[in-house]
């Protein structure tokens, strides 16, 4: 037995201490000080540690908040295609200063493969609803699982978009609340499309317009490019369409090669550009 070890009388001493009305809302690393201050040392900040949880009162001391642990943001893993998708909403510019139309964008996050768009004039979750039910039934996964990623905006988390992915078996996914890079996969896409040098920065003239702009001028331009510079592959997009941008194994390999020469005379990687058109 050690020779320093705090007798039971001491032990009592140090709980009446901590347990006094001046003491009893202090932790032992305020309480030790104070002590020293008065010129009283009883044992310590470990030892008073020590003493209080042997006795079964080390807990929570005050009138704050005692520290809670907090569950993890759940992490889904996509390993093969129409298991996990992502979806924003994007403004659109109109010739109208003020005046926006708003693109819905639906992504599978394992091909890239954009499995739904549309573009309306309102943001809403009637309109979600309705893009996300048309783009489960023409990809074939239907009460099959499925992850829907999206931020917190109020179409995403809107009644109607929730009893819609109900009805149809999918699991809802948002982003941290205050952490702006959750959805990174629509994020960046959308990116792609401002800084597409075909982007009309002076605004769309109406909504025929901005879904012609969108789905022939960008998205078709996007899908062909990145289909005939890196290939395409059944196993990887899930339906056997050449329309899904991806990387794996091959299209690895092919990059560490010479890239190919463009009718403009420039090698140029990327997706940015339309075939043929030089810069």
């Amino acid at each position: 037995m050690p020779g320093n070890r705090l007798s039971e009388e001491e032990r009592k001493v140090i709980l009446e201490t901590c347990n006094a009305p001046e003491h009893a809302d202090l932790p032992p690393s305020q309480i030790v000080p104070r002590l020293a201050d008065e010129g009283i040392y009883l044992a310590s900040e470990s030892s008073f540690y020590r003493v209080l949880r042997e006795a079964d009162q080390l807990h929570h001391r005050g009138r704050s908040k005692a520290p809670q642990t907090r569950k993890g943001p759940t992490t889904h893993i996509a390993d093969a295609p129409n298991l996990v998708w992502s979806w924003d909403i994007s403004y659109l510019p109109s010739w109208v200063r003020g005046q926006f139309f708003y693109l819905y964008l639906i992504i599978d996050i394992y091909s890239r493969k954009i499995v739904g768009w549309e573009v309306h004039e309102q943001e809403g979750g009637e309109e979600a609803a309705a893009l996300i039910q048309r783009s489960v039934i023409a990809e074939h996964c239907f009460r099959r699982p499925l992850v829907l990623h999206a931020d917190n905006g109020s179409p995403m988390k809107s009644q109607t978009m929730q009893s819609k992915l109900y009805d149809l078996g999918i699991i809802p996914s948002h982003s941290r609340p205050r952490v702006s890079n959750d959805n990174p996969y629509s994020e960046s896409l959308f990116r792609t499309l401002k800084y597409c040098p075909r982007w009309p920065s002076e605004g769309l003239e109406s909504l025929e317009a901005a879904r012609k702009w969108v789905g022939s001028s960008w998205i078709g331009t996007t899908m062909s490019i990145a289909t005939a510079r890196y290939g395409s592959s059944p196993q990887r997009s899930g339906t056997g369409e050449r329309t899904a941008p991806f990387w794996h194994a091959g299209s690895r390999s092919m990059s560490k090669q010479k890239p190919p020469i463009q009718p403009g005379g420039q090698a140029r990687l990327g997706i940015g550009f339309p075939l043929g058109r030089s810069h």
